[in-house]
């Protein structure tokens, strides 16, 4: 079957290739790229009032009448058997409603993990609490309910657990001995070769050929996860969640308690950060279990440590990257292999290899991915998932090369920029990552740079400057619906069943809706957050804005034709048809008479309408089946290292970004930074420490698991090019995730260049820099 579908998919892909640019979506650009009014604006965070004022309700803030408090139990084993379970002195705690483990818990099916179907939002394929199997150590065994948050967490205390232990898999370098190649790595193929890499860079003139190692990191989002649940007396579950999979939540749900997607109601208007964490995981399924069982309203909230232990982050690395170039700087092989850590229940490798199939033209190519099956929490997507690891090896061997080859690391950049997309054939929808170099580099002062380590020294500080590409892809989700309602006063409202988690979703779509329909940005505005709004798609991939975007284009020339249809002979629009016409001024106007106007108020009152609604989905998103679409930035660094304490401190920071048109300044600067400061913490504080004898996570607390604080992150400069897609809505690309990518390599090439050591193993901490003085 897997053949089949993917002989279909190369069949469609040829198809597209091959048709008419005018027959996809974007073959006619957005006729909003050339306009200038809410779109390009700094508007203020629309969601931004109620946040300071402490009136936007998350998940662990929705009050219910009769609630209960969970606490949850975790294994302290990686696999094996519950061999007893004493939970009597928890039971007969004060204030405790309910203890249940797997001997009371609900009949529940297994959840559907993410990508065994377009709408699965599951983790883990892992049945929860359905037996005595542990499959890793801080698997959930019990849930106490208690009156009190404080008497749920006593009692959970009084658990008395002993195991049956297996052998289990907790060595990366066991799992590694033994990794496999996956069918795929999110849906695109886990090898591509082109020409005979291996022979191009034995004869090559130059060439290095390094190992690189990625630790695990764990998310760490202010708000932890949680949920609020309960059971209506008709059936119907409601679920308050911080969750980025509204839509694929529900139909999950549905799956495991055995309902119809209509007898759930999944409401998230506010997620304190996803950053790819957000999803469905064990503590959702066990409030809802637990709220049926014991007929209460159950709010959990994981603490910091269950955040460890329940939710899965980014999984450990191990890359080779070796580069063969010709004498005049030109790549004759590039290779880009390794493995990434995963269970054997989840389908998230960390797509490592994907900026090496895109950033450079070379003469060949072999690109791999394995994976290592180990007993750990499933791992999943952490801001730009492989691309931010797979381009700190990438990026460190490009500016390795650039030194064994005596050249400016911009200058081997530019020497390798491809024509087209290296491993697609396919044309660059939009590329302009050479002049985001040209402008960093101007900006950031890269040619006070010595490319000689150790040339820069104050006092007991060696300073360096390191540069490395950004790259993340374009994605524009199917599935998404919008529903547009104009009233007879004027006022538009989008509704979406999508999410809001700090990007400023709801700020840009209520611009780009008030200049596609020639409304103030007062008069508009976006529902979401609830799935009794028409179906969103994920909060993920950097792919909600022109997501979003397209349906309600889609919905926005339904709306006009519906009101086409109320003109009535009367007005000054009668005969005209859709393409005639364009929003502004409040209203539909011809596009070149400006006389044949007339406002909505009035088409709708002399239609005696109080509203008028029109709802679409969005097209599929085949532009991406016939382009090359990615976003790219240039990442500009410069360290500070201490040569008596090998302590680092990043000094400067400027990222230059080629992401398409910029729909608000505002809010994409607050991105573009959040990335980089997220970028410092991948490269030198960040890592969750596992302890292959026991399988269990060490730091699990934000005391030992270092986050970036504001004494580790200086003033980070942002510009972009700001050059439109015309083949993608808005002409704008996702900016949520490629402010990471790069980071990582760009403070490991400017460490390099301020002490001559190359780390290539994250992050980059001062033992590894002792003794450099």
């Amino acid at each position: 079957m897997t053949t089949i579908r993917d002989a279909a998919q190369k069949i469609m892909q040829t198809a597209i290739g091959l048709a008419p640019e005018r027959w996809l979506p974007g073959g006619t650009p957005d006729p909003l790229i050339g306009r200038h009014g809410a779109i390009g604006s700094s508007v203020p965070r629309v969601d931004g009032p109620r946040k300071v004022k402490g009136e936007a309700p998350f998940a662990a803030e929705v009050p219910a009448r009769n609630m209960t408090y969970a606490a949850l139990v975790y294994s302290t084993i990686a696999r094996g058997h519950i061999a007893t379970l004493e939970t009597d002195a928890a039971q007969a705690a004060p204030g405790v409603v309910l203890v249940m483990t797997y001997r009371n818990a609900p009949r529940m099916a297994p959840p559907a993990v993410f990508m065994s179907d377009p709408r699965a939002a599951g983790a883990s394929s892992l049945p929860v609490m359905q037996d005595d199997a542990i499959h890793w150590n801080g698997e959930p065994i019990a849930v106490i309910l208690a009156e009190t948050q404080e008497q749920a967490d006593h009692a959970a205390t009084l658990v008395r657990v002993t195991y049956t232990e297996e052998a289990a898999s907790t060595s990366f370098e066991y799992a590694a001995a033994h990794a496999h190649r996956p069918d795929n790595v999110l849906g695109e193929p886990a090898v591509i070769e082109i020409g005979n890499a291996e022979a191009a860079l034995a004869e090559a003139a130059h060439k290095i050929d390094r190992t690189y190692h990625t630790p695990r990191y764990s998310h760490a989002a202010i708000e932890p996860h949680a949920a609020t649940v309960w059971w209506e007396a008709d059936g119907q579950l409601i679920v308050h969640d911080a969750t980025q999979m509204l839509n694929g939540t529900r139909w999950t749900l549905a799956g495991i308690f055995g309902l119809k997607e209509e007898q759930i109601r999944i409401l998230s208007p506010f997620v304190g950060g996803g950053f790819g964490g957000k999803a469905l995981w064990n503590h959702q399924i066990l409030a809802i279990a637990a709220s049926r069982l014991s007929g209460r309203p159950v709010r959990v909230a994981l603490s910091r440590e269950g955040v460890f232990r329940v939710s899965g982050g980014r999984t450990t690395t191990r890359q080779r990257v070796a580069l063969g170039a010709r004498a005049d700087g030109t790549l004759s092989a590039l290779i880009h292999t390794g493995i990434a850590a995963m269970t054997a229940y989840n389908n998230c490798p960390e797509q490592f290899s994907f900026p090496a199939r895109h950033l450079y033209a070379a003469g060949s190519f072999k690109l791999e991915q394995k994976v290592a099956d180990i007993d750990m929490v499933a791992n999943t997507f952490m801001r730009a998932p492989g691309e931010s690891v797979g381009t700190f090896a990438l990026e460190s061997a490009i500016d390795e090369l650039a030194d064994d080859m005596g050249l400016d690391p911009i200058e081997l950049r530019r020497r390798i920029e491809p024509a087209k997309d290296p491993t697609s054939d396919h044309p660059f929808s939009s590329r302009h990552l050479l002049d985001a170099y040209a402008r960093g580099a101007e900006r950031f002062g890269w040619s006070a740079r010595s490319p000689t380590p150790r040339a820069r020294r104050e006092g007991e500080w060696l300073i360096g400057m390191g540069v490395a590409t950004a790259t993340y892809p374009y994605y524009r989700m199917p599935g998404g619906t919008a529903r547009i309602t104009l009233t007879r006063a004027g006022h538009a409202c989008v509704a979406m069943a999508s999410h809001e988690m700090g990007m400023g979703t709801a700020t840009v779509q209520v611009q780009a809706t008030a200049d596609r329909l020639g409304l103030p940005l007062t008069h508009v505005t976006f529902a979401y957050g609830d799935t009794a709004l028409p179906p969103g798609t994920i909060a993920g991939g950097s792919s909600q804005t022109a997501s979003i975007a397209a349906a309600v284009t889609a919905a926005g020339e339904k709306l006009v034709s519906a009101l086409l249809k109320l003109v009535g002979n009367a007005s000054p629009l009668a005969g005209l048809k859709a393409g005639d016409i364009v929003a502004r001024d409040g209203g539909l106007g011809h596009r070149a008479l400006a006389d044949r106007f007339e406002s909505y108020v009035s088409i709708l009152s002399r239609a005696n309408r109080d509203q008028v609604s029109a709802e679409a989905e969005a097209p599929m998103p085949l532009e991406v089946q016939k382009y090359a679409m990615h976003s790219y930035g240039a990442q500009f660094c410069e360290v500070r290292v201490n040569a008596v304490t090998g302590e680092t401190r990043v000094s400067r920071f400027l990222g230059a970004f080629d992401t398409g048109r910029i729909v608000n300044p505002r809010t994409a600067a607050s991105q573009f930074r959040g990335g980089i400061i997220m970028g410092l913490g991948l490269a030198l504080t960040e890592e969750t420490l596992f302890d292959e004898r026991t399988g269990r996570i060490m730091n699990a607390s934000l005391a030992e698991y270092h986050v970036p604080v504001h004494l580790d992150v200086p003033e980070i400069d942002v510009i972009w090019t700001d050059t439109p897609d015309p083949r993608a809505p808005l002409g704008a690309h996702g900016i949520g995730e490629i402010g990471i990518t790069g980071v990582g390599a760009a403070v490991a090439n400017a460490v390099y260049n301020a002490t001559g050591r190359r780390i290539r193993d994250l992050p980059i901490t001062l033992d590894k820099l002792l003794g450099i003085t």
